[in-house]
């Protein structure tokens, strides 16, 4: 299989495996309260600020195998530097980054290389958080498309790749293109295993039902047409016909062959499925009726503007509802909220966990909630947006007014969508100190997530909000939780109310008594353990010291 080199990639193919474990460190003040929740009810919804490498990294341990479609907006690198959203990977951000992690030589990249260097990472990390049955979307132009797809083949593996749809951003043409006028973007579509997913119908439009009639009033309702007659080869289809007006048709036109037997034909005749034209007297056809049909239509890889939105209704979606202080503030090319709901419609259940590592103007998170209020669905949204700025006064500010409701640019009041988020940051300081001890401010809570993660490579992920009102909240427990019969146990920071040398954080044979039964094999991590070896055994006990043994 082909792969793709470029300058820089040694130091980038393992440094996922080196980016630092942080915490995220809630901002109530710029995170929103769903209105339509109970007390206390969290929404799922999470906008993080920082670099997404490092965000995806603090995300993992909660969220690994969790998400359902992932949706990514990254720059298209097109050496477009006059805009707030930088679309050529030259930010100071990126420079600083591939200063550190490739050195020297990261000075002297070109933008397609940079470009390389900032994605591989993060497609690796990306990767981590899909479901078995989980794709990722990613729009693209023309670029860096070719080295997309060699990237994602490389990543994800070929025999992944799902399918390129081709998005008409643009209702006309650019009188002012150089050579052609570039009217579509690209979203490259992979699969976690393309061979089981598959995706969901797209509704039908009112165009597509409108092309039902009823033209001889059939108790069955409205009904289209299809051919009788195939260019495939079928031995029982070159019967004659003899149609109600008398007409005998001697068989298929040339070169064709009836779709049906005989016997079907005249079953089919027999339960008025046949269309013989207004004078019964044409070459018979099909009735398909609209009530018979599927509920929605098997998706395409063409994308119109009518269909899905173009960039113009997303930027004017974008300015009615955030506030910018001048026209050069405002995004360049945001997504049309249509365009993310078609994605979400294809690839996301009615309880799908959607997460957006390029969040910018916040389109995914709006789509988010139209989409739940159009099918009443509990979809949750992770989006991570490095630019401070924009983070706080763009995709929250975005999403808070579509959540809580908003006066528009034409002082029309908009109808809240029920919704809301908590907005993070990522902790200065990472996990684990420079001596590689536990930061003292690391709650039971949050350290239980990267031991769960480190034995079962999977996120402890909470209950979407429509399950969790359904199970009360059980309380704080050294137990995780059990995975492939095997238990996972943390005493760490008082869980057991005793810090003693005794108990609490140290495994001895009293705190044994006290953990939740179970019977099978167990994995605890403690801060140290005053058992024998054979009492381990006997007691079917793994044990590992934090955080020496706690492996990520």
């Amino acid at each position: 299989m082909p792969t793709l080199n470029w300058i820089g990639k040694d130091a980038v193919v393992r440094h996922h495996k080196d980016v630092p474990y942080r915490l995220l460190e809630p901002v109530p003040e710029l995170s929103c309260i769903d209105p339509a929740a109970e007390a206390g009810e969290d929404s799922g919804n999470l906008i993080v600020q920082g670099d997404n490498l490092h965000a995806l990294k603090a995300l993992l341990p909660r969220y690994a195998g969790q998400v359902k479609c992932i949706y990514i907006d990254p720059p298209y690198n097109t050496g477009n530097e006059g805009w707030a959203y930088n679309d050529n990977v030259n930010s100071p951000e990126i420079r600083k980054w591939l200063g550190e992690v490739v050195g020297k030589e990261g000075e002297t990249l070109d933008r397609h290389d940079r470009w390389l260097c900032m994605m591989y990472p993060r497609l690796l990390l990306l990767k981590q958080f899909l479901r078995q049955d989980g794709a990722i979307f990613i729009s693209i132009d023309d670029n860096e498309v070719a080295a997309l797809r060699l990237l994602m083949d490389e990543i994800f593996g070929a025999s992944n790749f799902v399918a390129t749809a081709i998005w008409q951003k643009v209702y006309s043409p650019k009188n002012s293109a150089r050579h052609l006028s570039e009217d579509h973007d690209y979203i490259v579509i992979y699969a976690k295993q393309a061979e089981t997913w598959r995706p969901n119908l797209v509704s039908r439009s009112e165009e597509q039902d409108g092309a039902y009639k009823n033209r001889d009033n059939d108790a069955r309702g409205p009904w289209k047409t299809s051919d009788l007659s195939a260019r495939n080869y079928y031995s029982l289809g070159t019967y004659p016909i003899v149609c109600p007006s008398g007409r005998v048709i001697d068989g298929p036109p040339k070169g064709m062959y009836w779709r049906v037997s005989r016997e079907r034909f005249d079953k089919l005749v027999a339960e008025n499925r046949i269309w013989w034209g207004k004078d019964g007297g044409a070459i018979p056809q099909l009735k398909r009726f609209l009530s018979e049909v599927k509920k929605g239509v098997v998706p395409q890889t063409m994308w119109f503007y009518d269909q899905v939105g173009h960039t113009q209704e997303a930027k004017k979606e974008l300015v009615s509802i955030c506030d910018f202080a001048s026209s050069g503030d405002v995004f360049v090319t945001p997504k049309p909220t249509r365009l993310i709901q078609r994605i979400l419609e294809i690839a996301s259940g009615e309880d799908a966990l959607i997460l957006d590592s390029f969040a910018g103007s916040g389109t995914t998170g709006h789509a988010v909630l139209k989409q739940n209020a159009k099918d009443a669905g509990n979809r949750r949204f992770i989006m991570i947006e490095m630019d401070p700025n924009i983070a706080e006064n763009v995709t929250a500010q975005r999403v808070r007014r579509v959540a809580q409701g908003y006066v528009n640019a034409k002082d029309d009041a908009v109808a809240a969508i029920s919704g809301g988020f908590q907005f993070c940051r990522l902790s200065d300081e990472p996990l684990f100190a420079a001596d590689g001890s536990i930061r003292e401010d690391v709650r039971f809570a949050q350290l239980a997530e990267f031991v769960w993660f480190a034995e079962t490579g999977s996120g402890l992920n909470p209950l979407p909000p429509a399950l969790s009102r359904k199970r009360p909240k059980a309380a704080m427990t050294p137990l995780i939780g059990v995975h492939k019969g095997r238990a996972i146990y943390l005493l760490y920071n008082g869980i057991l109310k005793d810090r003693s040398v005794d108990g609490g954080n140290v495994l001895t044979g009293p705190v044994l008594d006290l953990l939740p039964a179970h019977d099978g094999p167990k994995v605890i991590y403690a801060a140290a353990c005053r058992l024998g070896a054979p009492r381990l055994a006997r007691e079917n006990i793994v044990f590992k010291q934090t955080p020496y043994e706690l492996e990520l």
